[in-house]
């Protein structure tokens, strides 16, 4: 049995290599034969911004609600988004705090502070920009925004096999650097990985 594949696409800018990066996973999927569907952050209509946290609810946008159904229908999510600041792209941090809600993504239990993860049984991929080394990432800076969405994000709502591809650095690099990834993304994609 295929996996049902969801591409989110972090970055704001639809000429970035991020973006190539999302096509080549997306035609690697499509030669596979496997279902996939897209949530393209940039496109999306809805205010970012968690205006009143967790204290009361903000109803969530049409595309926020679509996204959910991607996300809830998916086997496999698939993150492809540039690391700025050691973390994800504002809007798509915005994207997260949105729809990776209480009721959707966990549900609180009832006088503790444990929860029940909704998203088990999914797998994910993580696909990552540099401007630094991945080495220099991972042994100077502790790696923050693979701990962050690999642990703190998915594990926390029950996605608990999350692989991470870090490609970098992107400032400065050849053709033939960007080639070379942009193959090796979409046999990732032709795998289901």
């Amino acid at each position: 049995m295929n996996k049902r594949i969801v591409l989110i696409i972090g970055h704001p800018d639809k000429e970035s290599y991020n973006n190539a990066l999302a096509e080549a996973y997306k035609k690697g999927v499509q030669t596979s034969g496997t279902e996939i569907q897209e949530i393209i952050i940039r496109d999306l209509e809805f205010n970012p911004n968690l205006q009143f946290g967790y204290r009361k609810r903000t109803e969530l946008e049409p595309d926020l609600l679509n996204a959910q159904k991607k996300l809830k229908w998916a086997d496999h999510l698939v993150w492809i988004y540039p690391v700025w600041w050691g973390s994800v792209p504002a809007i798509m941090k915005g994207f997260l705090d949105r729809v990776l809600l209480p009721g959707f993504a966990f549900n609180k239990r009832k006088n503790s502070l444990w929860w029940d993860k909704s998203f088990t049984g999914k797998t994910a991929r993580i696909i990552c920009t540099l401007d630094q080394p991945s080495w220099y990432y991972k042994w100077f800076y502790r790696s923050p925004s693979h701990n962050a969405m690999k642990k703190l994000t998915m594990n926390f709502i029950g996605v608990k096999k999350v692989r991470i591809t870090t490609i970098g650095p992107i400032r400065l690099s050849k053709e033939e650097f960007r080639v070379k990834w942009l193959k090796k993304v979409e046999k990732l994609g032709l795998m289901n990985k």
